[in-house]
């Protein structure tokens, strides 16, 4: 009997377990815990965090070869799940704010400043201009963009550059605020912003056709992430199939969601996520999405300044294309100052602008280099 016991404990994960995997479970806890305490973007969060729980339990097998969680990671390998989740995106996101203040175009473009940063220290690091540009695109803060570029150019990175890219867009509410704050000041931060003008029916039909012709003409490698953002966006303006709209922006959504969360999460093994490179493509990555929040804000002060204090410079910040949660940020931290102040129609101009920008990034980087 004592044998059948020691034998059944020796087989055990318990037997099997190792410090790595220690320290990776508690980091996905902590994560769960921010997650559903903290609220920090629980519906990324959670299946990444768990994620991370399920691959670092031994012996499980998941992300094996025919394992269950490998299996669904097919989906990001074959590219699949990312425009899935631009369609998503466009189904359930309101471009008016874009289309009424143009101007917002020049904060997304701002906010792509980062991706350059980082691809230059990802060469300066010694990664070759592939893995570059791969690393590079996480400061876009676009998890489905990240994993499109990265499949194409660097598959070999597809883990580290998944789980970094979807760990600070749910990590947005963290990042950003500390550097809104360092680069505004309070008067700054609680300028109120005109109410944007109304936007025709006719306006927000034609804009995502005109993205898509415009953008992929120049861009042909953006098509199938710009062309799966710009239909979602047009059966939603088109109001006349509400149940298209409806299984795109949540059913749809929320399904590949769990499975690109719960997989990115389950590429977290400690062999994997503790190496020394993966931990600097998460350095480079924190850089890059640091650098895309501080030159939107910077070029929103700029452009404050310009218009005569007519633009809360924050509205920079949600540049970066995750949308909605930057965006989100902007709201909070502007009724931080002011109770009143309402900037998050404002702020969706430039966040909206930012998906796109980080598309049309990605897309320009694969034509140069595929």
């Amino acid at each position: 009997m004592l044998e059948m016991l020691k034998s059944f404990l020796l087989s055990s994960g318990f037997a099997s377990i190792k410090f790595g995997q220690i320290l990776m479970i508690i980091i996905s806890v902590l994560f769960i815990y921010l997650a559903i305490y903290k609220k920090y973007e629980p519906y990324l969060l959670i299946p990444i965090a768990f994620g991370m729980l399920l691959v670092n339990l031994p012996l499980g097998n998941l992300m094996e070869k025919g394992g269950l969680l490998d299996l669904l990671y097919k989906g990001i390998e074959y590219g699949i799940y990312p425009p899935l989740i631009f369609l998503g995106v466009g189904a359930s996101t309101d471009f008016s704010p874009l289309i009424a203040n143009p101007k917002s175009l020049l904060l997304g473009a701002a906010a792509q400043i980062g991706i350059f940063v980082a691809f230059l220290g990802a060469l300066l690091l010694g990664f070759n201009v592939l893995q570059a540009a791969s690393v590079a695109i996480i400061g876009g803060a676009d998890g489905p963009t990240a994993i499109h570029l990265t499949s194409l150019l660097s598959p070999e990175l597809l883990g580290p550059i998944a789980l970094a890219a979807y760990s600070y867009m749910a990590l947005v509410p963290v990042i950003q605020p500390p550097i809104i704050r360092l680069l505004t000041t309070k008067k700054e931060r609680q300028i109120k912003m005109k109410q944007l003008r109304p936007v025709s029916k006719m306006e927000r039909i034609l804009f995502p056709i005109l993205v898509t012709v415009v953008v992929i003409l120049f861009v042909p490698a953006s098509a199938p992430l710009i062309g799966m953002l710009m239909f979602g966006n047009l059966i939603k303006e088109s109001g006349v199939v509400p149940k298209l709209v409806e299984t795109a922006s949540n059913s749809l959504m929320y399904i590949v969601t769990i499975l690109i969360g719960i997989t990115v999460g389950a590429k977290a093994d400690a062999v994997t996520f503790l190496d020394p490179k993966t931990l600097g493509i998460l350095a480079l990555g924190l850089i890059a999405f640091a650098f895309g929040t501080a030159s939107g804000v910077l070029f929103g002060k700029l452009m404050s300044k310009l218009t005569k204090g007519e633009i809360n410079p924050m509205i920079g910040a949600a540049g970066v294309s995750a949308v909605p949660m930057a965006a989100r940020v902007v709201q909070k931290e502007g009724q931080k100052e002011d109770p009143s102040n309402f900037l998050l129609m404002h702020a969706m101009g430039p966040n909206v602008a930012g998906v796109i920008g980080s598309a049309i990034t990605a897309g320009i980087f694969i034509n140069l280099f595929s």
